[in-house]
């Protein structure tokens, strides 16, 4: 009987977990924080995982030098679109959907953000800082 009572409590968990993963299943943030501290970690490092940059140059200036940072890493953009204020270079390499996000904020103050997602809800810092510090470069900044 002390047997079957173990495994009852341990399947009402596992059934409590499941209806909690279907509830929150939608919403990403909830099912991390539901996660307790490993899911705020995990939201930190996503939340500050998408790095921005304020250039002083025109947007066309910073969008022709994005493009060229993306080719120096071999990462062919898929496309471009103008949106409010600015423009979004979308690509994709492997796993990895790339947003290169130029917003003008005057006619030579351009900010740049680079959102690199890994697959899944994570994000890869590290290539997004890449593709920025490349930008840089071909700025001569």
């Amino acid at each position: 009987m002390r047997h079957f009572v173990t495994y009852a409590r341990r399947a009402a968990v596992a059934m409590a977990i499941l209806v909690v993963a279907a509830l929150v299943s939608g919403c990403e943030t909830l099912a991390l924080a539901g996660l307790g501290v490993g899911g705020t970690a995990a939201v930190n490092h996503k939340m500050t995982s998408t790095p921005t940059r304020t250039f002083t140059a025109s947007l066309n200036k910073v969008k022709l030098a994005s493009i060229g940072a993306l080719k120096r890493m071999g990462i062919q953009h898929d496309d471009i679109k103008k949106v409010e204020n600015g423009e979004i270079i979308t690509a994709r390499v492997g796993k990895r959907a790339i947003e290169v996000e130029l917003e003008s904020l005057t006619a030579n103050t351009t900010r740049m953000r680079v959102v690199a997602r890994d697959g899944g809800f994570f994000y890869d810092g590290a290539t997004a800082s890449e593709i920025i510090v490349q930008t840089e470069k071909g700025l001569g900044v």
